[in-house]
């Protein structure tokens, strides 16, 4: 295989369109078709992508043409689909998070190991060089023991009448995707897995506390991970502008991280701003690595395709698999849970 032939299941999650807006420009794939239940929004894509639209998921997955899918339907529906798009033998990337319960996650897992094919989650953190840069450095101990951990990942979008009231407002509907703290969150749940392992514990408060149109608009995690590291997870869906994103708290030294999200990103900054900054013990200045701060969180997004078609064409084994997508979830349904039930809960989630 020398090109990838791309179909897409959804244009419910937005997405979708960066994605195929990359990957147009991809010399090794070809976008081919779109299935979306919503048929004017699924016509609309596909003509915007030049895709072929399909009302029938079934033709689309018949199609030998297409080596891959992109799901980005509801959070709800992934196992559904995932099952077959695996059962057709088609490699698979999976928008964020991978399910909305521990059993779906385990449907989906089954499914692809059933199958062979090759299986990715759509986490951009992990494709970002401020994110890349940090992992370097604390895989390398180079700030010593870590004690404390802060992420701060936010939007502003439930301050938004078009998100609130748009096509996209299925996000904070509970049966789709559970609330905006279980969609947003997600990304921070799988950073600090990817850097610490997974967790031992979590304490959260998450709430509905300045808007009343999703089951949540703000809330705070607390893991605590396997050599006693403490994990703050702060997650808003109401944040106006923002500059920390990230601080990672060892016992030779300091990481900071600034301009990491939406917010940030859109917010004011000097032309000479640095993004990823570092402190060791006996230094008399920080060390400054001086990454390119994207203008907007989408540059982060338009990422995600580069290392699945890599992974899909066997150019490199990065992936980010279903198992580890479904220890994300864990987490932010073992949040859900203490926050509901006011107690610190443990994993793994009997």
């Amino acid at each position: 295989m020398d090109k990838v032939g791309i179909g897409i299941l959804s244009f419910a999650h937005g997405h979708s369109g960066v994605y195929c807006q990359v990957m147009k420009d991809f010399s090794d794939v070809e976008l081919i078709a779109a299935w979306d239940d919503n048929e004017e929004r699924g016509r609309k894509a596909a003509e915007t992508y030049g895709l072929a639209y399909h009302a029938r998921v079934e033709d689309l997955l018949s199609d030998p043409r297409i080596d891959a899918v992109i799901v980005t339907c509801e959070t709800n529906r992934h196992a559904d689909l995932i099952e077959q798009a695996a059962a057709a033998g088609k490699h698979i990337l999976c928008q964020k998070p991978l399910a909305t319960t521990l059993a779906d996650c385990d449907r989906i897992i089954a499914a692809v190991k059933r199958s062979g094919v090759k299986f990715s989650m759509g986490y951009q953190m992990r494709h970002d060089p401020m994110n890349l840069k940090m992992k370097e450095l604390v895989d390398d101990g180079a700030v010593g023991n870590i004690a404390v951990v802060r992420r701060r990942h936010s939007l502003s979008v439930l301050l938004s009448p078009g998100f609130v009231n748009g096509p996209t407002k299925w996000h904070f509907d509970p049966t789709a995707n559970v609330g905006m703290f279980f969609d947003d969150a997600s990304h921070v749940c799988d950073w600090f897995y990817w850097m610490l392992g997974k967790p031992v514990s979590v304490t959260a408060e998450i709430d509905a506390v300045v808007t009343h149109v999703s089951p949540d608009d703000n809330g705070v995690a607390i893991f605590r991970f396997g050599k006693g590291e403490i994990g703050i997870l702060l997650n808003s869906s109401t944040t106006i502008a923002a500059i920390g994103t990230t601080e990672i708290y060892g016992d030779r030294g300091t990481i900071l991280h600034d301009y990491g999200d939406g917010p940030s990103c859109a917010a004011p900054r000097p032309e000479d701003a640095v993004s990823l900054r570092m402190i060791r013990s006996g230094d008399t200045a920080w060390t400054e690595f001086p990454i390119p701060i994207p203008k907007s969180q989408g540059e982060r997004l338009m990422a995600v395709p580069r290392p699945f078609i890599d992974y899909v064409l066997g150019r490199t084994d990065e992936t980010i698999s279903a198992e580890e997508g479904r220890v994300t979830v864990e987490m932010l349904v073992g949040a859900y849970q203490s926050a509901a039930e006011g107690r610190r809960v443990r994993f793994p989630i009997p």
